[in-house]
């Protein structure tokens, strides 16, 4: 019986893959406490290989922090796309539930935050969140305070699913069910 052929990745599908991972793995540890050889284990990789790649771990952490930039201006865009005259910022406010239940992506971005304070990451994450700031501004024409309180209440989100107070596996908190009830009813 012949042996089934295998396909070969290349370096591009290969270094994705290990991006996948480290995303993966960063979201739960964060940047100090994950391991490269934990990512390449993930990845079903080396750990030479994976600094092969990307160079450092600093330099895969940064990788991982603009996939996942990428991917909320991404869902932003496409919300915007599809927005009537002046209802952008409303279409970008529903859009936020698919990148709340894109887990990963928002627990990357709060432990970026976190690392902020090193001095070759922060230069980047500031970059990108301001990257973000622009990107809302210019897709929905809204005027700074607004733009701020859409960004403020993205963040409170995005904390509140990190506490596991809201989605599919929510904790019960009355806290939380006070803040969302009121951020439904009076919108983002």
């Amino acid at each position: 019986m012949p042996e089934a052929s295998r396909t070969r990745m290349t370096a591009g599908e290969r270094g994705a893959q290990v991006l996948t991972a480290a995303i993966a793995a960063f979201a739960e540890s964060g940047y100090a406490a994950t391991r490269t050889d934990e990512i390449a284990r993930r990845a079903g990789v080396s750990q030479p290989y994976v600094i092969r790649l990307f160079g450092s771990k600093q330099r895969l952490f940064l990788a991982a922090v603009a996939q996942v930039c990428d991917r909320i201006e991404e869902v932003f865009t496409d919300a915007a796309a599809g927005a009537g005259t002046g209802t952008a910022l409303d279409a970008l406010s529903e859009a936020y539930e698919q990148i709340l239940a894109e887990r990963t992506l928002l627990q990357v971005l709060l432990h970026a935050f976190a690392a902020a304070g090193d001095p070759e990451i922060g230069p980047v994450v500031r970059d990108r969140y301001g990257r973000i700031y622009r990107l809302v501004r210019e897709l929905t024409g809204a005027p700074v305070a607004d733009t701020r309180r859409f960004l403020s209440t993205g963040m409170l989100l995005t904390v509140l699913a990190a506490l596991r107070v809201t989605g599919p596996d929510a904790i019960e908190a009355e806290w939380a069910r006070d803040i969302l009830t009121d951020l439904y009813e009076h919108g983002m």
